[in-house]
């Protein structure tokens, strides 16, 4: 998408497309998923994109397994080696685009082609190792991302309180921060709202022209 946030035109289109563009204007909105290695990034988007999700998930060799820390996900066989994508639309015609990024270090030259027209980020965390995150954080703070966090509640993970974890985030008191299993729908769907929100409170209108 060459624009993060756009209106198109109206249609009805034909095919599978067209259930989703129903002849009405639509607000189109890009937004990443990020977060580290094994936080959950494809499940969440598996969980809430109303049309088969894209997965570029490839299982990891042994080579692989030596440069990712596995600490805290040894369970995992599988990762993401391009981007996850998922759409999802919210009352009002607003569409969200969905791209999950890789986690890894050796991904940042696709991340940063990948954020390009991005309007903001939903950075997923894992209680089990929340150091990981910062570095997540650090790079959608040099794009000049806004972006919600949403912590990832797998069962084994330590709970904290919201108080705590904002502590041990530093996250800036506007920055949402939201609890959330990434399987459940309903709960993935209210992190992007959380990040909607908090996105569009900072994005200026539009001046009419005169």
């Amino acid at each position: 998408m060459d624009s993060a946030l756009s209106s198109p035109s109206t249609g009805t289109g034909s095919g599978t497309g067209s259930m989703y563009l129903a002849g009405e204007d639509q607000t189109l909105v890009k937004l990443l998923v990020a977060g580290p290695f094994g936080v959950g990034k494809t499940t969440l988007i598996r969980a809430m994109s109303e049309t088969p999700p894209l997965h570029t998930e490839e299982v990891m060799t042994q080579t692989g397994a030596a440069v990712d820390d596995l600490a805290g996900v040894r369970e995992k066989t599988t990762t993401t080696v391009a981007i996850d994508f998922g759409r999802l639309t919210l009352p009002g015609n607003l569409v969200l685009y969905l791209f999950g990024t890789p986690g890894q270090k050796r991904f940042r030259p696709l991340w940063q082609d990948i954020a390009r027209g991005a309007l903001g980020a939903l950075v997923l965390a894992d209680t089990r190792r929340l150091a990981d995150s910062f570095e997540v954080m650090d790079i959608i703070g040099e794009a000049g991302l806004r972006y919600a966090v949403a912590v990832n509640t797998f069962p084994d993970a330590p709970e904290y309180s919201v108080e705590k974890l904002r502590e041990a985030l530093d996250l800036h008191p506007d920055t949402p921060l939201v609890m959330c299993d990434a399987r459940d729908r309903d709960q993935s769907v209210d992190a992007l709202i959380a990040l909607v929100g908090h996105v569009l409170a900072h994005t200026p209108e539009e001046t009419p022209n005169p």
